[in-house]
């Protein structure tokens, strides 16, 4: 037995979280063009015969400007503290930008593997320049490119990490791929879809409380999008309930198909105002704690 622990870090929106769905095999993490989708630490556990990798999705980078971004920078600061190897993403298509410089001389003293994400879209004199560029940091001990979108080379990565773990028994059941409790991968599901669909400065300003969660024959969800302002509400039910019933739609579909049962949600909207500056809100929402 041979397993260990890996900790995903890179920018916002470099796909760090596609990447870990596309190494489970299955979607864990909820995806969406919008920076800062993730606010938590992510668990994906991936067994493979005699070997189990344990990889951590976290938030991406950046300098936060609320008490949630303040977790969300403690949540990455803490996976890249409890891991054995930290997997730095790049995106392609932006060459290495000084904030991906500030994040890579972070971790000089880690077992460092490098991935370069969305090489399906980059030129490949883009890749080729990026790889010449992380070779000069000499505590990068591989660099692997990939596309986490189309599946390429991720198998190779997989190998890669396999070459760096050290610890001689498993810490989960064969069979688990995660951490999350079905309460918290359905209120990730109605905020993925709420973040679609919004626009603007309204996405980043929602959280998903799950007030009742039934689950018989038929699972019944009664669910709580909150937002910041009185205007951001109206915006989210949407003209006769309309946006609404669109996140609730794309929501339930992705919900019947995870739980292989039909499912009733019922979405409400409330304003809790500056709500991502406030530490209790955040604690009673499962931030901290």
């Amino acid at each position: 037995m041979k397993s260990g622990f890996v900790a995903i870090l890179g920018r916002p929106n470099v796909g760090k979280s596609s990447l870990l769905n596309a190494i489970i095999g299955t979607k864990i993490a909820i995806v969406t063009p919008k920076p800062q989708t993730t606010r938590r630490r992510i668990t994906g556990v991936l067994t493979q015969g005699d070997t189990q990798l344990v990889f951590t999705d976290t938030p991406g980078v950046f300098k936060s400007r609320n008490v949630l971004g303040e977790y969300m920078m403690k949540e990455v600061k803490a996976a890249s503290e409890e891991t054995d190897i930290i997997l730095l993403v790049f995106d392609a298509t932006d060459g290495l930008t000084c904030a991906d410089k500030e994040i890579i001389e972070k971790y000089k003293d880690a077992t460092v593997i490098a991935a370069i994400n969305k090489t399906d879209i980059a030129k490949p004199d883009q890749v080729l320049s990026m790889i010449d560029e992380l070779r000069h940091y000499e505590h990068i001990s591989e660099i692997v490119p990939i596309s986490a979108l189309k599946g390429k080379n991720i198998d190779v990565l997989i190998d890669v990490l396999k070459k760096y773990i050290k610890d001689d028994v498993f810490f989960y059941p064969q069979d688990q791929i995660t951490d999350q409790s079905i309460t918290e991968r359905i209120s990730e599901i109605i905020r993925e879809k709420a973040m679609f669909y919004l626009q603007q400065e309204i996405p980043h300003g929602v959280a998903v409380e799950i007030e009742r969660y039934e689950d018989g024959n038929i699972a019944e969800i009664d669910a709580l999008i909150i937002c910041e302002k009185d205007n951001h509400k109206g915006i989210i039910i949407g003209s006769k309930g309309s946006m609404l019933k669109k996140i609730g739609s794309k929501a339930r579909e992705e919900l019947e198909f995870i739980l292989c049962k039909k499912v009733f949600l019922t979405l409400y909207v409330k304003v809790i105002k500056d709500w991502r500056k406030r530490k209790n809100v955040l604690y009673d929402l499962g931030y901290y704690g």
